[in-house]
């Protein structure tokens, strides 16, 4: 949903935070710009008023690899990346590995096994209205903690981000999992809460697989369907312009039998998804998205006014949007 920038007369403007700099967004009584559909009052308005950390609309923006922090939030269930930390910050690490990972056992924020190895999730709740410094505190409360313990929920309050605690250039070198089992050293032998949780964690991963030919594109298979979803980085405005422009040339897909159904809003970012050909695996989608790659680059360029069938496209693909934050 997009955002307004009128109020009534004489209503309180709140803010929303994009990259700590405060921009009036909506009055009360107008949309969230989350996309909920609900009146900021009754969303991130309520935190606010509350005297809780306004919303960061692209939390994970200055992150090297915005769009795969990005889909490991919200569309890879499991998957982990090696961390970097900042040298004043890795003193605590000491001799040990620093981990991010998808999802925990019973969504803890973070955990330290019993070798000492430290992993923080990343799909896990945020209370300060800023994934990145929640995500960062947790994981600086797990360089303090016992191994073989999990980092309870905390709010993370004004503390440093995952801007500030990282590497500023170390890329994000995510590897796919097929399961859970990196949640332990072993997976035999675990028992109790955490066997039950990785049992059912298991049993419910989507297949998924990271394109290597291109950034941040996932495919993934869903039931009988196979799906790609591609988190790209580029504006929204002129992102829609040069998709509408593609669609309107017949350039949207990834080859035959292959359709754009929509995006959606993912941090501040959009997330195109395509239904591929039944049955399509991973490997077959590459040279087709990497040749989208390339037209996507072309047409973001172009600077003339969309076309009466361009802008009949583009509302398309702006009806067809979801926000999932």
């Amino acid at each position: 949903m997009a955002k307004k920038n009128r109020g009534s007369a004489g209503s309180t403007r709140p803010v929303v935070v994009d990259l700590d700099v405060d921009v009036p967004v909506v009055g009360l009584r107008e949309p969230c710009p989350c996309g909920s559909g609900r009146r900021y009052k009754a969303c991130h308005g309520r935190a606010a008023s509350a005297g809780e950390a306004a919303l960061v609309r692209r939390p994970f923006a200055g992150l090297a690899g915005e769009c795969d922090w990005v889909a490991l939030r919200e569309i890879v269930p499991a998957a982990t990346a090696p961390l970097q930390l900042a040298p004043e910050y890795a003193v605590g690490l000491g001799e040990r590995t620093a981990t991010l990972a998808t999802v925990l056992p019973l969504a803890w924020p973070a955990l330290v096994r019993l070798d000492g190895e430290v992993f923080v999730g990343l799909q896990t709740a945020t209370g300060s209205g800023d994934a990145s410094r929640d995500v960062a505190a947790s994981l600086l409360r797990a360089l303090d903690s016992t191994p073989g313990s999990p980092v309870a929920p905390e709010r993370a309050g004004s503390g440093p981000r995952l801007q500030d605690i990282l590497v500023a250039d170390a890329p994000l070198e995510v590897v796919v999992h097929s399961g859970f089992d990196f949640w332990v050293e072993g997976a035999d032998g675990v028992s109790g809460d955490v066997a039950a949780s990785l049992e059912r964690a298991n049993a419910s991963v989507v297949p998924t697989a990271r394109l290597s030919s291109v950034e941040a594109a996932y495919w993934c298979r869903i039931g009988s369907k196979e799906h790609l979803r591609w988190v790209l980085p580029h504006d929204e405005e002129p992102l829609l312009d040069a998709l509408a422009r593609l669609h309107a040339r017949g350039e949207d897909t990834l080859g035959e039998g292959t359709r754009l159904i929509g995006t959606f809003r993912a941090h501040g970012l959009l997330v195109p998804v395509w239904d591929l050909v039944p049955g399509a695996e991973a490997d077959s989608v590459e040279e087709p998205a990497a040749a989208f790659g390339r037209r996507l680059a072309d047409a973001l360029g172009e600077t003339s006014p969309l076309s009466e069938p361009e802008r009949r496209a583009r509302a398309g693909l702006a009806n067809r949007q979801v926000t999932l934050r």
